[in-house]
């Protein structure tokens, strides 16, 4: 019998202590890109699982083994492009997750580590059947006249961080993450009211994309020109001030660069990248000195783009500082990391939340691209393009005939509707068509 009551006392103990070491899911969080959606799992410990995809209807099963829902589950958005509903069961041993989808996708799952911002998480990212890697349509073209002979250059602006990433955060609670793509947007719609300019965003929602995945869509545009905007932070509340940054192979040229570098970074850390995902692609840019061009070009872009921003208030740093962010490594695209501001620091906060001071920064980096591509405009851009400045005596057909042109795609590129110029006027060229 006293064994027996032994024997007892340990099943109870057992079991109870099985119970205790229950992993608790304890929140879900639901980040939906144009080609992908992201479901974030807050567990209290790493998590069995199993991953099963189910069809009709399309819906993803996720089993947990030894796991307890504590809190309800987040409800998609009606705009997310997979996820209609998620739904859950709890069963003697597991719980399962299920997520109904709005069509047949692909899915991956990963767990990660905790960091300083979230504990342990398993991450189920839905994809579509075939990979889309395109951002939504834009026009390639402004107008019927830029088709005749020239493109636009063309403008990648990156707003840091996003969805599982948000960044720094500012005394009041501000985001990074969302005021860096307040002025990212603004800064897009100027760029593409300036003739021969077009600017593509990177991301365009609250979600996140991998250091990786950023430049990738800068190469799948062919970008001229790529601009990461963040928002500095520093546990000096007093610090303020723009700063402008290129890429540096050889260390960081101020403590607080390198500092800054490793901060941003760590956004894969944050943000969640699978070890799947971890090819070597920044380690095969990371500095094949054919970038010593692009390096060169970067620094004459970011220097202007400081121009522009001493002009609408303190600068952080006097000059261009460099350190190595990853998401500069592109080794054929010139780039810049701009810190608007200091988030962490009360005044600029309440600033970069004001959307008439977002439009001034946005302007001020306009006006320092227009200095940069009026210099290193690519050729065959509508920028790089020939000038001819009306001269007393000058006639569209004969200018035409000198230049060897076609008078109907001359009056088109310059928008003209007849053969009316004035002295000083100055017309863009086309390529020789002999029309």
């Amino acid at each position: 019998m006293r064994f027996i009551s032994t024997f007892c006392f340990l099943l109870i103990f057992c079991a109870t202590a099985s119970v205790a070491e229950a992993v608790q899911l304890k929140n879900v969080r639901i980040w939906a890109a144009p080609d992908s959606t992201r479901v974030v799992f807050d567990v209290t410990a790493p998590v069995q699982h199993s991953l099963k995809l189910l069809n009709d209807p399309f819906r993803v099963a996720i089993d947990m083994k030894n796991t307890r829902l504590i809190d309800k589950l987040a409800e998609p958005a009606s705009q997310d492009k997979f996820l209609r509903r998620i739904r859950s069961g709890e069963y003697d041993n597991f719980l399962r997750i299920v997520l109904d989808l709005k069509k047949h996708s692909r899915v991956k799952s990963f767990q990660l580590t905790p960091n300083e911002r979230y504990g342990h998480r398993l991450v189920v990212d839905i994809f579509n059947e075939r990979e889309e890697r395109s951002l939504p349509a834009q026009p390639e073209i402004k107008d019927e006249a830029l088709s005749l002979s020239f493109r636009d250059v063309v403008v990648a602006i990156d707003a840091g961080h996003g969805g599982e990433d948000p960044g720094a955060r500012g005394p009041r609670g501000t985001y990074e993450k969302i005021v860096v793509l307040q002025i990212a947007k603004k800064l897009a719609a100027l760029i593409n009211r300036e003739r021969g300019m077009r600017a593509v965003l990177t991301r365009q929602g609250d979600y996140y994309l991998s250091l990786r995945k950023r430049i990738a869509l800068a190469r799948k545009h062919k970008a001229d020109l790529f601009i990461s905007v963040h928002a500095d932070a520093f546990r000096d509340s007093r610090v303020r001030g723009s700063s402008v940054y290129v890429l540096s192979g050889r260390g960081a040229s101020s403590e607080h660069a390198r500092w800054l570098a490793e901060q941003e970074n760590a956004s894969d850390l944050i943000g969640g990248v699978s070890l799947d995902d971890r090819d070597d692609l920044l380690m095969s840019v990371l500095l094949d000195l054919s970038q010593a061009a692009s390096l060169e070009a970067s620094i004459d872009a970011a220097e202007r783009v400081l121009g522009g921003l001493r002009k609408i208030g303190k600068l952080h740093k006097p000059r261009v500082e460099s350190a190595a962010f990853a998401v500069l490594k592109s080794p054929d695209i010139p780039s810049i990391l701009i810190e608007t501001a200091f988030i962490s620091n009360p005044h600029e906060e309440k600033k970069l939340l004001n959307s008439a001071h977002q439009r001034r920064i946005a302007q001020a980096i306009v006006a320092g691209l227009k200095g940069y591509f009026g210099i290193h405009a690519p050729e065959g851009t509508l920028l790089a393009a020939r000038k001819h400045i009306i001269e007393r005596g000058d006639t569209l057909s004969g200018i035409a005939r000198y230049y060897r042109v076609s008078l109907r795609n001359l009056r088109t590129l310059n928008d003209l509707s007849g053969d009316r110029i004035k002295v000083g006027q100055v017309l863009t060229i086309p390529a020789a068509s002999g029309g």
